[in-house]
């Protein structure tokens, strides 16, 4: 019944055409991805508890307030952050109104619905975070929870970039592009990444970068030595890089489509020049810039990885004439 009634509201909307669908989409992305990125400048700049409350910034205030306690910068990089939630959910509900205004298949209406709902899983685990006191674990799990929000919002994207199937209430048929050994030996490459974000939300964990200076209430930090937590993950990206390295080469043995071999070849570039940045971190002591970089260059991973999973299957080439975007 609220679904029908939410239907009539946006079959009022304007049609929206697929490129317009495509660019929404590739905005999720970068949304899903920037928000990460920011909560990283919260971590380096301390300014993780510059709103010490949540949902409220202070008690009895959503926004900042001129107390002593907490420097203003703090306030406004930590509220700006929050701030940042709202583009998220923004573009996160226009791709549902986007893609249900097209009537596109359920698959497609599903994933997009993931995000909205995810950006709120991940409000809930923000505001768990500040309200722990920025315990290291609860800081991981956001990480991650980002990051699988950049997987998600990737497959989302080329979802929305397929064609559709006649009927949108039966999904388009869809084709292997890779013998199905290459498949789950992609598959176990999502599988190592998610090993080295783990490993990398570890290193931060015991690292120098806490999230807040307080004296009178320190943050609680992983008590394991940070340079074997260091060497773990490295080992775990050589080992992923390995993997990825490969698969290149058997793409190539099998004659496996252009498409997924190009993918395949900027992921490992990226997965390159994240290793790099890593590098320059260790022999640096982590200068506070290159961790926003190398958050990004996280997501960017992620992103490269999801696509060339993307890439395994291939929607068959559906008549886009009956679709409602075929325009």
């Amino acid at each position: 019944m609220l679904y029908r009634a939410f239907l009539s509201v946006v079959d009022r909307l304007p049609l929206p055409s697929l490129r317009v669908q495509k660019v929404l989409a590739f905005l999720v992305i970068l949304t899903q991805g920037g928000i990460a990125v920011t909560g990283a400048v919260v971590r380096v700049t301390a300014s993780g508890l510059g709103c010490p409350t949540w949902p409220q910034c202070f008690p009895g205030s959503f926004t900042p307030v001129g107390v002593s306690e907490v420097p203003v910068l703090h306030q406004a990089v930590e509220f700006g952050n929050r701030m940042l939630t709202f583009v998220v959910v923004l573009f996160a509900a226009a791709i549902v109104l986007a893609v249900t205004r097209a009537r596109r298949d359920r698959r497609v209406i599903r994933y997009a619905w993931l995000m909205p709902l995810g950006t709120v899983v991940q409000a809930v685990i923000g505001g768990f975070t500040v309200l722990t006191g920025l315990l290291w674990w609860t800081v991981a799990i956001h990480l991650v929870a980002s990051m699988l929000m950049v997987w998600l919002a990737t497959l989302l994207y080329f979802q929305v970039a397929a064609p559709d199937s006649p009927t949108p209430d039966s999904p388009a048929p869809s084709v292997p592009t890779v013998p199905e050994p290459l498949r789950m030996l992609i598959g176990l490459s999502g599988v190592a990444l998610g090993a080295v974000l783990i490993a990398g939300t570890m290193v931060t964990g015991a690292g120098p970068h806490a999230g807040d200076k307080s004296i009178e209430e320190p943050v609680p930090r992983l008590g394991i030595e940070i340079v074997t937590l260091v060497h773990l993950h490295s080992q775990l990206l050589v080992g992923y890089l390995a993997l990825l390295v490969g698969l290149g080469f058997a793409l190539y043995a099998v004659k496996a489509p252009d498409l997924i071999k190009t993918r395949c070849k900027v992921l490992i570039a990226v997965v390159v020049a994240q290793g790099a940045v890593g590098i320059v971190q260790y022999f640096t002591d982590v200068p506070a810039a290159l961790v926003a970089v190398h958050v990004a260059g996280a997501g960017a991973c992620t992103a490269a990885t999801a696509a060339v999973w993307a890439a395994c299957r291939s929607r068959e080439n559906a008549d886009r004439a009956v679709s409602p975007i075929g325009a």
